[in-house]
């Protein structure tokens, strides 16, 4: 059998995707969370084979949640999405996620690319692989998506100056940098637009 933890954060569609994978004859469902950070907790006290995991939820999105998991390599993680944004594969792969998907996949398939996936191969959607070859690469330096990903979730520039070990002129210096980079006025719109291009 197959051990499978489902993380999404909207009940109808997790709910919906558990009845069905639990048709399978090879496929176990041992947890259904609704957050990332249940997702985490539950892999690391339960060790499945497969964590499927929704990119968008609350807390920690689907790729934190398979970055905080690489410590178990037994564990092996799928992304599914509903906007299958390209830039979002990069940082997903790095991530050490083994499975990439669009929610609108069915769920015979969704079974299929679980199986494959627990066999030790990869699979990424193609048409989502195809647009990641063409997508743009990242006109920020190291240092400015640093500063970004270190104030994603609304952290003051002293924060972020204490968490990078900068001083908060050089983080602000970062920051105007990347608005003008990016041609957005404030650092919240440089982290959506960032994140939007799997850049951080």
């Amino acid at each position: 059998m197959i051990r499978v933890l489902l993380a999404d954060d909207e009940d109808m569609i997790r709910t919906a995707l558990a009845s069905l994978l639990r048709l399978e004859d090879d496929l176990e469902v041992i947890a259904e969370c609704s957050t990332g950070t249940a997702a985490v907790e539950e892999a690391l006290r339960l060790k499945p084979d497969i964590c499927l995991l929704d990119l968008e939820m609350p807390g920690l999105d689907g790729v934190e949640v398979a970055e905080r998991l690489q410590g178990l390599p037994e564990v092996r993680c799928i992304v599914v999405t509903r906007h299958a944004r390209p830039g979002v594969l990069r940082r997903a792969l790095s991530a050490g996620v083994e499975g990439f998907i669009p929610k609108s996949r069915r769920a015979e398939e969704v079974a299929d690319i679980i199986r494959r996936v627990a066999a030790g191969r990869r699979y990424v959607d193609p048409e989502i692989a195809a647009d990641a070859l063409a997508d743009e690469r990242s006109p920020l330096t190291d240092r400015e998506l640093d500063v970004l990903r270190a104030g994603q979730r609304g952290e003051t520039i002293a924060e972020i100056a204490r968490t990078l070990h900068l001083s908060p002129g050089t983080v602000r210096n970062h920051v105007s940098s990347a608005l003008g980079k990016l041609a957005v006025s404030t650092r919240q719109q440089a982290t959506v637009v960032a994140r939007e291009r799997g850049w951080i």
